[in-house]
């Protein structure tokens, strides 16, 4: 059982993930929490990870944090996708075994399962089939972490969980074009062509694919939710349920943005997984519903970007 008194360390504690993650943990009356900076802690070092968990001794631990990016960035820097994200799980998870933490959360992603899952997509469809070639290495390095972490529950007992959110957004998102995902990319472009009086805004595809989106508080609740209530061996879809194609998407965030010029599909741009849904029957069954539709989600996200644009994770800063 979690305590109000323990020491949760949230790996990852000020990206999108991470921060929702610690205002959740606060809300609910968590305050005993820790936090490292990259610049404080490299997790890539081995070395360093253990002094950390030496000093510190955290009885709870989130892995939130990961090297993370869209199609771009996935598809031109393959190897650092990979060997960054193996390196932060096998230092933190085994740190989590030697010193005994009580319970871990290690978060995964619904782009590691099969480029053609059956869809909407359950817990079972991991490792069943190729995987989407424009985020391979980002999907195997994600695999191996959750596979681990079922490794130690199996061989030594360790409570160590894993859950797979569909695509999030909301505050402390990343709106650096050249790395973002679709959500956030989208509110800068809008927001940037309706600031300047340009006339169309370029998008890349053909708008036809089908997605998830998945407001970031409502996965920090869920994540919490499991921390409480899940000791489970496999991992937990967390998500809505519910699909937009990205053409939807892009009209529904241009409305909320208020640009009023025209879209251009760049159709020469690839278009990733052609669906991507969740089947969230598993979290649904242990008692945890999403509560942030769409529309409203979007609203948020667009008014922190406005309230943060002068801080917000843009163009390398």
């Amino acid at each position: 059982m979690m305590e109000k008194t323990d020491k949760i360390y949230v790996a990852g504690h000020r990206g999108l993930v991470g921060s929702a993650i610690v205002r959740n943990l606060q809300a609910k009356g968590y305050t005993n929490l820790v936090g490292r900076t990259h610049g404080e802690l490299d997790l890539t070092n081995q070395a360093a990870v253990r002094h950390f968990f030496e000093e510190e001794r955290p009885d709870i631990v989130v892995l939130a944090a990961a090297k993370v990016g869209g199609i771009h960035a996935n598809n031109t820097k393959p190897a650092e996708f990979a060997y960054e994200n193996m390196q932060v799980q096998c230092n933190v998870i085994k740190c989590c075994h030697d010193y005994k933490v009580k319970k871990l959360l290690f978060l995964g992603s619904t782009c590691i399962y099969p480029r053609l899952a059956p869809q909407p997509i359950p817990e079972e469809a991991l490792l069943t089939g190729p995987l989407e070639e424009t985020n391979e290495a980002y999907a195997i390095a994600k695999i191996a972490g959750m596979e681990m972490c079922r490794f130690f529950k199996q061989q030594y007992g360790d409570d160590f969980i894993s859950c797979m959110p569909t695509n999030l957004y909301g505050p402390y998102d990343n709106y650096d074009l050249n790395d973002s995902h679709v959500m956030p990319a989208m509110i800068r472009k809008f927001h940037e062509a309706k600031m300047a009086g340009r006339p169309s805004v370029e998008l890349w595809g053909t708008g036809s694919p089908l997605r998830e989106f998945l407001y970031v508080d409502d996965m920090a609740d869920a994540c919490v939710f499991l921390l409480e209530h899940y000791s489970g061996e496999r991992h937990v879809n967390i998500g809505t349920g519910k699909e937009v194609t990205i053409k939807e998407l892009a009209e529904t965030v241009r409305r909320i943005v208020g640009f009023e010029g025209e879209i251009v599909w760049n159709k020469d741009m690839p278009d990733g997984t052609p669906r991507k849904l969740t089947k969230v029957d598993k979290l649904h069954g242990l008692g945890w519903r999403h509560k942030v539709e769409l529309e409203e989600g979007v609203k948020l996200a667009y008014d922190w970007f406005r309230e943060n644009i002068e801080t917000a994770r843009m163009d390398g800063r």
